[in-house]
């Protein structure tokens, strides 16, 4: 089957039972399960089994060879036997996850009065209020979890969570079991030597677990009468429990009489049935319960806000998927600098053209002017077009290709111009602002005493025959100010 592919183990000193689902988007299907344990070893080692998990891993890793199961490609979880750690009920001033974090170690220590050094710690929130939160606190030795993690590293197997096996199966009781609605509901699930009472409440953030050991020769109906009213005082929130669903895996409960002793309507769960699960599929499981336990461990990763994960507080993961997301963003960290260190790099060479260009610019615009007689750099044409124009007419003039009269001359205008300023300068009391003679026009700005004057200067300038002339006077103060513009005849 495509797609990811997740492995739940519920882990005990000597059983095992490996659950593993396949999914595509939000369908999960069981693709197989199983169970081990190490009196299937043909030599077992009995320092070496007392051990936690010590033997169970090489089983697990060679019935997975056996049945072609590669756990290598699947996310693993871990869900310890309530036999291998202890729950606590612990307050903290403190309703923000993070908070709780940074302080969990203090309250437990304080509420247990003892040392906590050699102990690893996991939490669940189950409610809140203004005064703070109530924790379910898990407590496991150090030295179990890492005779666990160590044997299963040594298989390969590198498990991302390591929960306690009550909320696994809370997980899985959430998931699969429906329970009557606007009631207090306990589910109550037995298997060969554990009891594990969850109850669901509207108060409550999460659902509220409680674990016990039950042995092999045990009444069943008289430990439940028992156990459920002391688990009622411990769990309860001022809500009756008036129902009471149970799941026994040795088919050994008497209902009728556990609801008159308790005095609730006591019921049965199919829990095959209720994750569509059929009997066949369980025929390699040693225990019912078990495998609930274990398929809750492998829907871990549904879980994307709190986890009660040992492994949080000790011998964090470091497996393949964390790797890899290192990796990834080591990668991504170094593509980012190499790219921004590229564009600052073209970005300095980009600087450095525009300001060599800047400079070629100045300097072409100052030779520009000089040689089109003081024109200032056109801003849209194209000043190196001008250039090339007028060095072409340059040439024709200088080659003889360009015929011109000694009108068309720059020499020959400039002459007959100061002529007619000669002839009249002193009678008009002539003043000369400007002259500017190009191969196309001749312009004059200037003024005299009066207007009777300009007059007399523009008859001068006419005897001359320059060309057409037109001319704008104007009276400004005691002077008539003018400006003659005369285009040379072709």
């Amino acid at each position: 089957m495509d797609g990811q592919k997740y492995m739940g183990i519920y882990l005990g000193k000597d059983t095992a039972t490996v659950v593993c689902l396949g999914s595509q988007g939000r369908d999960r299907s069981l693709l197989d399960c199983f169970s081990v344990s190490v009196e299937e070893t043909d030599e077992p080692d009995q320092s070496r089994i007392n051990e936690v998990g010590v033997g169970l891993a090489g089983l697990i890793a060679r019935r997975c060879a056996e049945k072609g199961l590669m756990y290598q490609d699947c996310e693993v979880a871990v869900a310890l036997d309530c036999a291998m750690f202890m729950q606590h009920n612990v307050h903290s001033e403190f309703d923000d996850p993070k908070q709780i974090t940074a302080t969990i170690r203090f309250d437990t220590e304080e509420a247990l009065a003892t040392d906590i050094t050699d102990v690893a710690i996991a939490f669940k929130i189950t409610s809140s209020d203004q005064t703070g939160s109530e924790l379910a606190v898990f407590t496991a030795q150090r030295k179990i979890l890492s005779d666990v993690l160590l044997s299963l590293q040594s298989n390969n197997i590198d498990p991302v969570t390591i929960e306690p096996d009550v909320n696994c199966l809370s997980r899985f009781v959430s998931r699969y079991v429906s329970l009557p609605e606007q009631l207090r509901a306990f589910v109550v699930m037995l298997s060969q030597r554990s009891g594990y009472f969850i109850t669901f409440t509207e108060s409550q953030k999460t659902p509220m677990m409680r674990t016990f050991l039950v042995g092999p020769r045990q009444d069943r109906n008289g430990l439940l009468a028992r156990e459920v009213p002391v688990t009622g005082a411990l769990l309860g929130a001022g809500e009756p429990i008036n129902c009471l669903k149970v799941f026994d895996s040795t088919g050994s409960l008497n209902y009728q009489q556990l609801s008159e002793k308790l005095g609730v309507e006591a019921g049965a769960i199919d829990l095959a049935a209720s994750a569509a699960i059929s009997p066949e599929a369980l025929a390699d499981c040693a225990d019912t319960v078990d495998f609930a336990i274990a398929y809750g461990a492998a829907l871990a990763h549904l879980e994307k806000a709190q986890s009660i994960n040992f492994r949080n507080d000790f011998m964090p993961y470091q497996g393949k998927k964390l790797q890899l997301q290192k990796r990834l963003k080591f990668l991504s960290i170094s593509v980012t600098i190499l790219v921004l260190a590229v564009g600052l790099y073209f970005q300095l060479q980009l600087l450095q053209e525009n300001k060599y260009r800047g400079r070629l610019s100045d300097k072409f615009a100052k030779q520009y002017s000089a040689v089109m007689l003081n024109r200032k750099l056109p801003a849209k044409s194209n000043p190196a077009k001008k250039l090339a124009g007028e060095l072409r007419r340059i040439k024709a003039v200088k080659g003889g290709q360009l015929s011109i009269t000694g009108e068309e001359s720059i020499s020959a205008k400039l002459t007959l111009v100061l002529e007619a300023f000669n002839k009249c300068a002193k009678q008009t009391d002539l003043n000369i602002d400007s002259v500017a003679i190009t191969s196309k026009s001749i312009s004059i700005a200037g003024d005299t005493s009066s207007r009777k004057n300009t007059l007399k200067l523009r008859r001068a300038i006419e005897a001359g025959k320059l060309g057409n002339l037109q001319d704008r006077l104007e009276a400004k103060g005691n002077r008539d100010s003018f400006h003659i513009t005369i285009v040379p005849k072709k």
